[in-house]
């Protein structure tokens, strides 16, 4: 029974051990905003951002994520092509604010994946995560300076991408995830404060469009069967 025991746990272990598939890495591209100031538009990276990404991939289908991501985000109502906003009483307005996102999901890949293996090197994937973010809220008014004060909030990021093999141990990803988040300041407008109300649309959402590249370790070697 013990030898049945011992020879139980040592296959557990080894299937768990060639299964464990780590990634680490970092990603670039460009940020933009949606909310009371400047365009409308849902992507229009105008801003450089990035960040750090590490992946566990539970499976071919699934993997767990975590990031970091630094999305400097800003807006100008001379850019917009809302009539309203260029023409704004009282003045176009403009903002520039700076986002630093803690975030944690999944991805969901439409194939199976492992590049280690040339039949698995590229899927399209969806992701979607919980993050919690700082950035700079308008506090007080005092004649035409507005103070500011770090905040903390929560965001939904939900996005699509696209991802494959790019070398032995490196993989290169493409994706773009919308922000969906619980405030409405981020511009600095904000009905808490009647002189910054400007009216708005909702919610100001942010959004990351960018690629990756990771470092993967931690995968059988799959070659070595598939010549046998």
């Amino acid at each position: 029974m013990k030898k049945l025991f011992l020879s139980i746990l040592f296959a557990l272990t080894a299937i768990t051990l060639q299964s464990q598939t780590h990634e680490i890495g970092f990603f670039a591209g460009g940020s933009n905003y949606v909310g009371d100031i400047g365009r409308t538009n849902y992507v229009y990276p105008n801003k450089l951002a990035g960040g750090l990404i590490y992946k566990y991939n539970l499976n071919p289908r699934i993997a767990l994520r975590g990031t970091y991501t630094y999305i400097p985000v800003s807006g100008n109502d001379s850019d917009a092509e809302n009539l309203f906003r260029k023409n704004r009483p009282g003045g176009t307005l403009s903002f520039s604010n700076n986002i630093h996102e803690f975030a944690v999901g999944v991805e969901v890949n439409f194939f199976d994946y492992n590049i280690s293996d040339y039949r698995t090197t590229f899927t399209p994937y969806i992701l979607t995560e919980v993050a919690a973010f700082n950035y700079a809220s308008p506090s007080t008014v005092s004649g035409n300076t507005v103070s500011l004060k770090n905040k903390f909030s929560y965001s939904l990021p939900v996005g699509i991408g696209i991802k494959g093999r790019l070398a032995d141990h490196l993989a290169i990803a493409f994706e773009s995830a919308v922000r969906f988040t619980l405030v409405d300041d981020i511009d600095f407008t904000t009905d808490k404060i009647s002189s910054l109300n400007f009216g708005g649309n909702g919610n100001d959402w942010y959004v990351f469009t960018g690629f990756s590249i990771v470092y993967t370790f931690g995968r059988p070697p799959c070659y070595k069967g598939l010549a046998e």
